[in-house]
């Protein structure tokens, strides 16, 4: 990716004065004739989208999202988007939806809060009121001096490429199994205008030297440094600090209340007193949901199945397990059969719930996916460390006891998705998940955030408060 770094000299003279007009975007597409935008296949209008060939129905949700994004923002230099459509990497059961991000980058643009950091070109324009590529000499692609470049992948729900799951290009967000094209363009151009950082998390290291606006922002609960006070190494754990790096710009802060529910789903262990504390838990998205009362029990893990294999669920369980977890939370072990048959199984024994072990190393854990309207207990997933630590306590258990108690419910002293000062957390798994941590809000939050990791089905197209943080953390940066 070509990347632009100059310092303008006498940076007062190019600050622009008056308020700021409302945001143009402009559209500049790169596709070849009879591709992308050009694809001239016959379609039906879909969901409020007129366009009566593929090409134009993709043209018409750019257009669409970008008058969204518009009504948000404000900016007098207009915001240029490279678009294209292109084959990216996908096979039959996976697939690369696509990608946006800021083309050109500028260290120290006038009217910028942060001095010696780096700033999306679309923000470092707006800041100074002059478009900071202008006259500058094209880097040889054909859009080397455009503000954000987007591909997203041509040949997505073909057999080949997620079969079946194409994008659904239809303007009313009832996508069903397809992929929401709106809300997943609404996510991308985010990133595009300053939704990220440019520090690898991987290594800790800066982009040529310099933090980002992004990384004044960033603050870990474990060392109470921001990431600009910190060295490469400490990034590179902070990166991987499952649910300990929060966002700290006041404005996200003030209007977290506003939109994240209060109550942070948890399993937390009650007895014996040397283990209290809170696990971390990712959630199911079947059976009821996790409530403030809570359900509270003793643990007691499925062990000894018929097949060999312990503490797998995917068989009903034999007498020994259903005595062991009839009353109790059942602890089961992911892997071999879906979620839901382990969770169906456990609650044919008479357990109260059901905690799954993952059998990754990913903390925080991520949900159970999965549908089942006859599932009546709450389930959940948790690490695969927290798991063999409660396996560890349980060791001198009896056949019907085990002395370990937990409460699966919600820790009203928390908003969902935030710390208990109501900062919300950034997407921080481990292992480290190129392109995806650090520069997302955590999959904790509730409701929904555009700007989580994955498009969920729930996601609106109002980018601020009540429903959303997105708007409220670009304002904090510069927007």
């Amino acid at each position: 990716m070509s990347k632009h770094f100059i310092k303008p000299l006498a940076a007062s003279l190019l600050l622009a004065f008056g308020a700021a007009e409302a945001a143009t975007i402009q559209i500049l597409s790169r596709d070849p004739a009879g591709v992308g935008f050009n694809d001239p296949t016959p379609v039906a209008p879909v969901g409020g989208n007129p366009g009566t060939t593929l090409g134009e129905q993709r043209w018409n949700v750019y257009r669409y999202v970008a008058d969204i994004w518009e009504k948000q923002l404000t900016s007098d230099v207009p915001i240029t988007v490279s678009a294209g459509w292109e084959a990216l990497t996908c096979d039959a059961g996976s697939a690369v939806l696509g990608s946006a991000s800021a083309w050109n980058i500028w260290i120290n643009p006038p009217g910028a809060a942060h001095a010696n950091t780096l700033y999306p070109q679309a923000l470092a324009n707006k800041l100074s009121g002059v478009n900071q590529s202008e006259g500058q000499e094209d880097d040889g692609s054909g859009y080397g001096n455009v503000d954000i470049k987007t591909q997203f992948n041509v040949n997505l729900g073909q057999p080949n490429c997620l079969a079946g799951s194409g994008f659904y290009l239809g303007l009313d967000g009832n996508a069903g199994t397809q992929v929401n094209f709106v809300a997943t363009l609404l996510h991308e151009l985010g990133h595009g205008l300053g939704f990220a950082t440019f520090t690898r998390g991987n290594t800790g290291a800066m982009l040529a030297g310099y933090p980002s606006v992004w990384d004044h922002y960033l603050m870990d609960n474990m060392t109470g440094k921001r990431w600009v006070q910190m060295t490469n190494a400490e990034r590179v754990t902070s990166a991987n600090n499952g649910r300990r790096l929060v966002w700290t710009g006041g404005e996200v802060k003030a209007k977290v209340p506003e939109v994240l529910a209060l109550g942070t789903p948890s399993a937390k262990i009650t007895a014996p007193s040397p283990l209290v504390r809170a696990l971390a838990i990712g959630t199911a998205s079947f059976g009821p949901a996790i409530t403030a009362a809570g359900t509270s029990a003793e643990v007691m893990p499925v062990v000894d199945q018929a097949d060999g294999v312990t503490g797998l669920a995917c068989d009903p369980l034999n007498a020994i397990n259903k005595l062991a977890v009839a009353g109790k939370i059942a602890l089961v072990d992911r892997g071999v059969c879906g979620f839901t048959v382990k969770v169906k199984n456990a609650q044919l024994a008479g357990a109260k719930a059901v905690l799954i072990v993952d059998n990754a190393n990913d903390n925080p854990p991520p949900g159970l996916g999965g549908a089942d309207p006859t599932i009546t207990i709450p389930a959940a997933r948790i690490s695969k460390v927290d798991g063999l630590a409660l396996k560890d306590a349980m060791k001198a258990r009896s056949r019907t006891r085990s002395g370990l108690f937990i409460t699966l419910g919600l820790d009203m002293s928390q908003y969902a998705g935030a710390d208990l000062l109501g900062r919300p957390y950034l997407y921080t798994p481990n292992p480290y998940a190129s392109g995806s941590s650090v520069s997302h809000y955590d999959t904790s939050a509730f409701p929904n955030q555009l700007m989580e990791p994955f498009i969920n089905s729930d996601l609106t197209t109002v980018l601020k408060a009540p429903k959303d943080l997105t708007f409220h953390l670009l304002r904090d940066i510069g927007w």
